[in-house]
């Protein structure tokens, strides 16, 4: 496989085809516990994406130097150190954001998700490889985030970007859109139970897809082997 191939499969797997939300079915309790607005979702998304890049990136400069007997407990050190710069960061520029996604970011060190790719792929691959599979696996989290956290936050409330300036600052405030009037917040679609039926939703849009496009794709024709019977009567 050559490099810009590669590139392209590495793309097509962290974005959809394997995707860690929705095909792998990765890091679900932080994804259906704080995706209740687009804001949570999208400072959640963009950690665990900044957390994927740098830890591949670490681990696969220094796989050559990590004994396999001890390479899981080396992996959870640099994803954690990782995980503590983002949350030092958060603290400092978005500390309301930060007291919003509450003990969620610092359980993204135990993410299957990025535990798994640094494993999987990043220990075995060169850097360049194992970065871009990061951003794509972090992007393909991020954007299954980002669709949850806006249907929850339609349903549950009739905005979008609702606390926009925790993430953003002062001037993002403006960015709120209020996209349908309620009487009452619809408390299901806040709550955990309504991220639960949401993901279904969207897990069952995804297979309903691949099996159209299945459909349109060109068959293979298997290979019919011609018997021949060989008669020695004379």
């Amino acid at each position: 496989m050559n490099i810009p191939n590669e590139y392209k499969e590495l793309a097509w797997q962290g974005l959809w085809k394997n995707n860690p939300g929705l095909v792998q079915l990765l890091g679900l309790c932080p994804l259906l516990a704080v995706t209740s607005t687009v804001v949570n979702a999208l400072g959640l998304g963009l950690a665990t994406m900044f957390v994927l890049i740098c830890s591949n990136a670490t681990v696969s400069a220094i796989q050559h130097w990590v004994p396999k007997e001890i390479r899981i407990p080396i992996f959870v050190l640099i994803i954690a150190a990782f995980v503590t710069c983002v949350q030092l960061l958060m603290n400092a520029f978005t500390y309301g954001l930060y007291e919003s996604l509450g003990i969620f970011l610092p359980l993204i060190v135990t993410n299957c998700a990025i535990i798994g790719r640094a494993e999987a792929y990043a220990s075995k691959n060169p850097v360049k490889q194992a970065s871009f599979d990061g951003l794509m696996m972090g992007l393909g989290f991020l954007l299954v985030l980002v669709v949850l956290g806006a249907i929850r936050e339609v349903l549950g409330q009739g905005t979008l970007f609702d606390g926009a300036q925790l993430l953003l600052g002062d001037w993002a405030a403006n960015l709120r859109i209020e996209v349908m009037q309620l009487d009452n917040q619809f408390l299901l679609a806040i709550l955990p139970p309504g991220a639960f039926i949401a993901m279904g939703f969207l897990i069952a849009a995804k297979n309903k897809i691949d099996d159209k496009i299945a459909q349109h794709q060109p068959k293979e024709q298997e290979s019919q082997i011609e018997r021949v019977r060989v008669n020695f009567d004379s």
